[in-house]
């Protein structure tokens, strides 16, 4: 930023110059309109006002000439025709010390050469008399008690009240202008995915915001042009893999052991399974298919039926319909691989779907060994396997990536996925998705195509 930076209205120290300067101008709005409010209301002045200028019309009466106070006095009748002004004979007020208010003389704040006579009293106002330092006297009707102002109803109050309001509104609204690109920001990163539903930053705002919009703007389009490029190079691996290895399987009919040919062939189907498997995973933050309305009680009826099917005791327990927006193929493929976990350490599985107001959540329990507490969060990473699962000499053994694609697959959902003990023994894993943000998520994507 350049030694003038605060002069330049598109940057951050541009604005909060000019929205200091706009406060002052405000302020000194706000208190000249208040002062000249007040100054035109002089037509009906406070009874403490008429206290104030009849004091001040006895000492200028007081520090003028004697042949110049009967214009003054006729001045000051013009000029405050509430006060009654009248020019008695020193002989109708007391003398020296006589009948003498103290009181009122020290709230008029006259000088100690100048005395205070009351006169006569009302209901609303009282007649005073005030002997002048040569011994002519004034005297003026002024309201009867010297109460002061109401204290809300001050020029000084409403001037600090208004003052008040006015720098609380900039404040928020310089507040709000600035924080809502960085607010956009978090809500980009939060909703940041591999599969090109997250729409760009806006890059709008002062110059600083703009720079760094564009550069996370640049900064996303490099990772997922780096996803794609490692996507690329594992899919161009595994196609020339298959070749070799489908040479391999033909080369394998020719072997007369019957064993050794089928223990041949199983190492390449289970080569093959893995490459299938790894691209799958490397594919999965992509986006395969689009958000529509699912019933997901009727994906998981499917699944239980399939591995019922297949001699597994798979069993589904929820509502026989409900409906969400969601991605089916996505949905069925992570609870296939949650059940095939479940089905290769337990004997019983149970599919259960429970419903909320907000979200929505998939347990799928089994009797089996269950997971200590110190591997539940290794679990959830790609190509650890469980204990039961290292030998990958074992028929069925899996690659470490079944719960690694569907916890994938809920984050894809705006969900998590997580580990669970069931009782007495057995695991839970839990695949928990909020509606709205499955919703959101859709009409996101719409907005993008």
């Amino acid at each position: 930023m350049t030694p003038f930076g605060f002069l330049n209205l598109r940057a951050i120290g541009g604005q909060l110059a000019a929205l200091v300067i706009v406060s002052i101008l405000v302020l000194h709005l706000i208190i000249t309109a208040i002062f000249l409010a007040h100054r035109l209301d002089d037509s009906h002045p406070q009874p403490w006002h008429l206290h104030s200028r009849f004091a001040a019309a006895a000492q200028l009466l007081g520090a003028a000439p004697a042949s110049e106070r009967p214009r003054l006095l006729a001045d000051a009748e013009k000029a405050f025709p509430q006060l009654s002004f009248e020019k008695l004979a020193p002989a109708s007020v007391p003398a020296t010390g006589q009948a003498e208010d103290r009181a009122l003389h020290h709230l008029l704040h006259l000088p100690t050469e100048y005395r205070v006579v009351r006169l006569s009293t009302g209901n609303d106002s009282q007649r005073l008399a005030v002997v002048l330092p040569d011994g002519e006297v004034v005297a003026a009707t002024v309201p009867q008690a010297m109460r002061p102002g109401p204290f809300w109803g001050s020029p000084l109050m409403n001037t600090l009240m208004f003052a008040v309001i006015c720098v609380t509104l900039l404040g928020l609204w310089a507040a709000r202008a600035l924080a809502r690109p960085l607010s956009s920001f978090a809500k980009a990163a939060e909703s940041f995915s591999l599969d090109g539903t997250s729409a760009a930053l806006p890059e709008r705002g002062p110059e600083e915001i703009r720079a760094v919009a564009k550069a996370l703007n640049r900064m996303r389009q490099r990772i997922t042009g780096l996803m794609d490029d490692r996507t690329r190079m594992l899919a161009a691996i595994s196609h020339d893999l298959r070749t070799p290895l489908t040479r391999m399987r033909l080369r394998t009919e020719f072997i007369e052991d019957d064993i050794s040919r089928s223990r041949m062939q199983a190492d390449l189907d289970q080569m093959l399974s893995m490459l299938e498997s790894v691209l799958s995973f490397l594919r999965n933050d992509r986006r395969l298919e689009s958000f529509t309305l699912v019933d997901i009680a009727s994906t998981l009826q499917l699944v239980s039926d399939q591995f019922s099917d297949m001699g597994r005791r798979v069993s589904y327990v929820g509502p026989d319909h409900a409906m969400a927006m969601g991605r089916p193929d996505d949905l069925r493929r992570g609870v296939t691989n949650l059940v095939e976990n479940a089905v290769r350490f337990g004997a019983e599985v149970t599919i259960r779907l429970t419903l909320s107001a907000d979200s929505m959540t998939i347990d799928v329990a089994d009797d089996g060994p269950g997971i200590s507490d110190a591997n539940k969060a290794s679990m959830l990473e790609p190509f650890v396997r469980g204990d039961d699962a290292r030998n990958m000499d074992d028929e069925g053994t899996g690659f470490g990536l079944g719960l690694s694609i569907a916890r994938a697959i809920a984050l894809a959902h705006g969900g998590e996925l997580s580990l669970h003990d069931r009782t007495p023994q057995g695991l839970i894993v839990r695949m928990e998705m909020p509606l709205r943000a499955m919703a959101s998520r859709a009409q996101s994507e719409r907005s993008v195509a």
